[in-house]
């Protein structure tokens, strides 16, 4: 699933926000502007973290920015810096970044600290299974592998999140001109100190309600999207639907994790506002 901006981690409101970006390659190489810049608004629905049953919607002011440089790119791959790149394989870095979640706002984490924003960087490597002439249909396994921390003055290590996946990108359906259509699906995982972070519950924290609990580590769902997304001249338009499932999980026993499955979404309209005149060849 390709994106604008990887700006997120997936327990956090942003995560859903790389779905917006959906959309496939273009066909054969082109001329384009070295970078593009824009503003938009995206409006999402989902839970207040993996396993809420509570649910949150936000109208918000999205970025558009493309930057096609040799090393560093910000494009609808994310933000990275590339380190490897050939027509099979490519190796990448890039972060994530997830905002924070007050306790107050949810009724399973009554009286227990707040979630902070945190951050994710780490390497990913792509590997293309299968395509076609044209790069119009693709096929790619995605490996990113990320560290996790807190973002504030002293940031505290969150544990390391592995979240392989399938990622099959359209650019010639019949009956959608023009429209990029982007699946993806695939398991999470995460360490001890991850989990522990979102559902662990100390024994300062228990009620009668809320059981203690330790996370272990492993297995931390699957997960599943679908976006589409077109460019008309200027404007590009977007939209995201994907599915979650914690059966399975390593911290399922959570008295945190409300509910096993849930639907999140939303929808993201961005202008592109100005461009460089120095124009770069790119094979996307």
């Amino acid at each position: 699933m390709k994106t604008l901006l990887r700006l997120a981690s997936a327990p956090g409101m942003a995560g859903l926000l790389l779905g917006l970006g959906a959309t496939a390659p273009a066909q054969g190489a082109e001329d384009k502007p070295l970078w593009e810049a824009g503003a938009g608004v995206a409006a999402v629905s989902f839970p207040a973290y993996r396993g809420s049953d509570q649910r949150q919607a936000f109208v918000l002011p999205t970025p558009y920015f493309v930057y096609r440089g040799e090393f560093l790119k910000a494009d609808r791959d994310g933000v990275r810096a590339e380190l490897f790149d050939s027509d099979r394989a490519e190796l990448t870095v890039s972060a994530a970044l997830s905002p924070p979640a007050s306790s107050e706002d949810i009724r399973a984490r009554a009286g227990m600290p707040d979630l902070r924003a945190n951050f994710e960087v780490g390497p990913q490597l792509n590997l293309t299974l299968w395509q076609t002439e044209g790069k119009a249909r693709q096929l790619k396994l995605l490996l990113p592998l990320r560290a996790a921390y807190t973002l504030e003055r002293n940031p505290k290590s969150l544990g390391w999140v592995l979240h392989p996946k399938l990622n099959l990108d359209l650019t010639d359906l019949s009956g959608l001109p023009g429209w990029n259509v982007g699946l993806q699906a695939g398991p999470l995982f995460g360490d001890r100190k991850q989990h522990q972070y979102f559902y662990g519950v100390d024994a300062a924290y228990a009620t009668a309600d809320r059981a203690a609990y330790r996370a272990g580590a492993g297995f931390a769902g699957m997960q599943y999207l679908v976006g589409i997304s077109k460019r008309f001249g200027n404007q590009w338009v977007g939209a995201f639907l994907r599915y979650d499932s914690l059966r399975g999980a390593a911290f399922e026993a959570s008295p945190l994790v409300r509910t096993r499955h849930y639907v999140a979404g939303g929808v993201a309209v961005s202008w592109v506002l100005g461009e460089s005149s120095e124009r770069v060849p790119v094979d996307e």
